[in-house]
């Protein structure tokens, strides 16, 4: 692609590479000179303009935007996607249903080495999308690419992204009371349990408040019907054979891990209940700012396994913003800075 000045009687069909503002509008960079845009700028008072030409073999930007999305995205129904039209060389990806996203990042990577105007820029892997949420956009920043480029960037970009759905439905809630304990801690946490679960899509079938005892919470276990299982206790879990843990196992599920490097979240258990996952939630939980438990939570919801090695890995980016709120805070505020 070649750029420069070029007389007003050589222009037509060549790209505008500055916008001109005129008396009767403004001609857009970007655009293809046509005979009645060069008439414009005459009467203007303008003899040349500035314009980038193709060279053979060059893509234009909203052409090649639209080839990388659709390969990035062949089958967007299957993908949870749904693909802007091109625009000024970019195409947005939206997500169809809620969910998290899924992607490649080594795929990612690699697109986004091959030459430095073609670009793919997303969220985070696993992030939470609502749907019509904007998830990632393909943008190719120069009027055209060159097609070996972008041929190549296709290929390593094929089936990249996709939106996994909720797949489980229901949940039920087991709060814990300890004597002497905040009566609104119960009715707290509920009310952001239910929140988080709302923006999922996942029905709160059943809350049942329990004393903080190992046998009401595994008989509570045993009668809930939710196809994820959640506990939040009225005492913070402390141990991986706490009361809660306990519980679980006395049920006759089995505590996979306790405690994840997530603050705040720290004091998460993971197990399961037959094939039900049981998450016990921290005290954070009861806070709607986000958390550990929320990252677990969301890919359980669709239907994502959750490893020893998932959640070591969650330490990285895990240092999360403060909650004012939380009884013990990171760092004690130094009133003299």
């Amino acid at each position: 692609m070649r750029f420069g000045p070029v007389p007003l009687s050589e222009a037509e069909g060549a790209i505008l590479a500055h916008s001109v503002p005129l008396a009767d509008g403004r001609l857009r960079k970007g655009c293809v000179l046509t005979a009645p845009d060069l008439v414009r700028l005459h009467h203007a008072g303008l003899t040349e303009v500035m314009v980038a030409r193709l060279d053979p073999g060059d893509v234009p930007e909203d052409a090649a935007a639209d080839r990388l999305a659709r390969s990035l995205v062949p089958d967007p129904v299957a993908a949870g996607l749904v693909l802007s039209q091109a625009f000024t060389g970019r195409v947005n990806l939206n997500a169809a249903w809620p969910g998290i996203l899924q992607l490649d990042p080594r795929a990612v990577l690699a697109l986004n080495r091959v030459h430095p105007a073609i670009t793919l820029a997303t969220l985070s892997p696993f992030a939470r999308v609502a749907a019509a949420q904007l998830a990632g956009t393909v943008k190719i920043i120069a009027y055209a690419v060159p097609e070996e480029a972008l041929a190549t960037t296709c290929a390593l970009a094929r089936c990249a992204v996709r939106i996994l759905p909720v797949r489980r439905r229901t949940a039920s809630l087991i709060l814990t009371e300890v004597p002497d304990g905040d009566l609104n801690l119960a009715a707290k946490g509920r009310r952001a349990v239910e929140t988080r679960l709302r923006a999922l899509g996942i029905a709160l079938t059943g809350c049942t408040t329990v004393p903080h005892r190992t046998a009401a919470i595994a008989t509570a276990l045993a009668a809930a019907q939710g196809e994820l299982l959640l506990i939040l206790t009225g005492s913070a879990t402390s141990d991986l054979h706490d009361v809660a843990p306990e519980a679980l196992r006395a049920a006759g599920g089995r505590v996979q891990r306790f405690g994840m490097p997530v603050d705040p979240g720290n004091l998460l258990f993971l197990g399961d209940l037959g094939a039900r996952p049981v998450i016990g939630l921290p005290g954070c939980a009861r806070s709607p700012a986000q958390n550990g438990a929320d990252w677990v939570l969301e890919r359980l919801a669709c239907g994502v396994t959750v490893s020893d090695d998932d959640i070591a890995a969650m330490g990285i980016g895990g240092l999360l913003k403060e909650i004012p709120q939380r009884g013990r805070l990171r760092e004690t505020p130094d009133p003299e800075i």
